[in-house]
């Protein structure tokens, strides 16, 4: 793992004005995921826009959190505030990648009661519980009713939290695991916002699985062997993996001694018996290639291997 000191550009937002601090905070935490958010006013007028300052906060209750923030141009205030202060009820509905152009033009500055759905060319469809419709084409969609409204501050860029209760979902079949029991996010194709005109698209290559360690006690990073803890080799991740296993799990020494057998180890082991450094090299890599399979065990066995240790 590199030990290089990292340089910093360090930033105090107060001494910046909103609209050059904006960037840097929505640059940086990122990618967010996008609360499209369906709304009605006190007449019924509906208004459909995106906001990507949203994430879920609670599964009991159910609660999910946006924040429609002042404009950073001239302090005014979002349609969606406007009504959910009316009509206290929203549909936040997800969008994936097939729609995502289309919920881009959404967030166009309409006027006041111009129905983004038309503008959008999206579908609205009744929803159940509540007044604001859903949009058809999402893979999946939270009725919700607002159960509170925070003003962060009355300055240009605060936001206003709005905390909403889903009271019924909706998911597409066909973004559901095979048991029902959960999303596929292969299947989900979701999309998240990054700074300026930038989103990215949560599929294929993109989706990677990293095991919870609440599943059991990893024996952290401190635990490792000296010469994995300092190696110049492997990385922060690759020691993060291999620290994320239980003591009990790891192998013993007659364990490696035996691994000596298995044909790609002991191939690297017959072909560079006459250099050290090589071996340890050789072997080095394939720890990390077993790492990057999920085989964890293996690369323990590898990694632990007398003639890396030396």
């Amino acid at each position: 793992m590199s030990t290089s000191e990292p340089t910093f550009h360090s930033i105090t937002p107060a001494d910046l004005k909103p609209s050059e601090w904006h960037p840097f905070m929505v640059g940086a935490v990122a990618p967010r995921p996008v609360a499209f958010a369906s709304t009605v006013d006190a007449n019924g007028r509906v208004n459909l826009s995106p906001y990507s300052f949203f994430n879920a906060f609670s599964s009991n209750p159910p609660i999910l959190v946006f924040s429609p923030a002042n404009r950073v141009r001239d302090n005014t205030q979002k349609h969606t505030l406007q009504n959910v202060r009316e009509v206290a009820e929203v549909v936040i509905n997800i969008c994936d990648f097939a729609m995502v152009e289309q919920m881009s033009l959404a967030s166009t500055e309409y006027e006041k009661g111009v129905n983004e759905f038309t503008k959008a060319g999206l579908t609205e469809l009744a929803s159940e519980l509540v007044r604001p419709p859903r949009v058809a084409e999402a893979p999946a969609a939270f009725e919700c009713v607002v159960e509170q409204v925070i003003e962060l501050g009355q300055n240009n860029g605060a936001g206003n939290l709005i905390i909403c209760r889903v009271v019924r979902a909706h998911f597409r079949h066909d973004i559901l695991l095979p048991d029902a029991t959960g999303i596929d996010p292969f299947r989900l194709d979701a999309v998240a916002r990054l700074g300026g005109d930038w989103y990215c698209r949560a599929s294929g290559a993109s989706l990677f699985e990293v095991p919870k360690p609440n599943r059991h006690i990893g024996i952290g990073i401190d635990q490792l062997p000296e010469h994995l803890r300092n190696s110049d080799v492997l990385t922060g991740n690759e020691l993060g993996r291999l620290a994320n296993i239980e003591r009990s799990a790891l192998p013993t020494p007659a364990q490696v001694e035996e691994f000596n057998t298995e044909p790609m180890v002991a191939y690297l082991r017959n072909k560079h018996r006459d250099d050290a450094p090589e071996l340890k090299e050789q072997l080095l890599q394939l720890g990390r290639q077993f790492l990057a399979e999920g085989r964890l065990v293996e690369a323990w066995k590898v990694l632990l291997n007398n003639e890396i240790e030396r």
